[in-house]
């Protein structure tokens, strides 16, 4: 097996028509590793009743979603929590509003409901993640991870983190403390048992100036040749050209680009001829309970 494996994410499963159809016919294909599901979101039932007939043949997670950023397209807590809710009882339209307004209580309720609507609709999920990185406090500094880490552990599932940051990903190496504060959260989820994948690639959510889809594909194409060995997570949110999403999302021909791309032969020889395998949470699961007898029984030789 190679040493170099990938989860290819799809992000936001349910939140629109436009992006149901891409990741169904992506995880159809076998062309992403898995998605997660906004349960909040408008067409949640409709990805929720596909994923329910797919069984455990592909890899379903929560999109643990606190946030509704899209002017004209929103959608509101399950809870109805105040705290949770702008002016006009959707959730707040950005990361920073939530973080300052959000009471823990009710954001441990909120969920609680997430995860317990998408099991009610029939879908046991694999693992989770969070909708624009809200429970991470990189806005306002009021992080929710430790809450989130315990939920995962009750539930038994790995989470979106990452045990290392690679120091090629210039986001997330640029963020000042991270390398402190992130060591403090591993050792949390260790304690807690929820398993993280080793690496998190990012990338931009919105066409960047002078960008072409020419210029994304290369860029990405060129990342799977520099992955460094173990399990990394990279996010897509790919969607269908649609004339509604059009109107409302800003990204929208990112999301279309990135639909294209997982499709797109170049990219699929890139990984192959990168020696990149593509990978589960499933497999993250696996090698965290490797990992953790293999110490076990150093422990017990050293005490031996």
């Amino acid at each position: 097996m190679t040493s170099r494996r990938l989860i290819l994410n799809c992000d936001d499963f349910g939140q629109c028509r436009a992006a149901n159809e891409a990741i169904i016919a992506l995880l159809e294909e076998g062309l992403a590793s898995s998605a997660t599901l906004m349960a909040p979101a408008p067409a949640f039932r409709e990805a929720a009743q596909w994923a329910r007939r797919e069984g455990g043949k592909v890899s379903i997670g929560a999109h643990l979603t606190f946030t509704s950023e899209f002017p004209g397209w929103r959608w509101s807590p399950l809870t109805g929590a105040a705290s949770l809710q702008d002016g006009e009882g959707f959730l707040h339209p950005d990361v920073e509003a939530f973080e300052r307004r959000a009471e823990a209580r009710d954001v441990k309720r909120e969920m609680e409901a997430q995860f317990r609507a998408i099991r009610e609709a029939g879908v046991e999920v694999t693992h989770a993640d969070n909708h624009m990185g809200s429970l991470y406090g990189l806005a306002a500094g009021r992080s929710h991870l430790p809450l989130t880490l315990r939920e995962c552990s009750a539930r038994r599932l790995p989470f979106r983190l990452f045990r290392r940051i690679w120091e090629q990903d210039a986001f997330l190496a640029s963020i000042p403390g991270a390398e402190k504060t992130l060591g403090k959260v591993v050792l949390l989820a260790d304690l807690l048992g929820v398993p993280l994948p080793d690496y998190l690639v990012s990338h931009p959510y919105h066409v960047e100036p002078g960008e072409t889809y020419a210029s994304f594909k290369g860029m990405l194409c060129a990342k799977l040749y520099e992955l460094p060995d173990g399990i990394t997570e990279t996010y897509v949110h790919p969607a269908v050209s649609d004339r509604d999403m059009e109107r409302i999302v800003p990204s929208w021909e990112k999301r279309v680009w990135e639909f294209r791309l997982l499709q797109d032969e170049d990219f699929r020889y890139a990984l192959r001829d990168a020696d990149v395998g593509l990978a589960t949470y499933r497999d993250v699961a696996r090698e965290q309970k490797r990992s953790r007898i293999g110490a076990l029984m150093g422990i017990g030789k050293l005490l031996g």
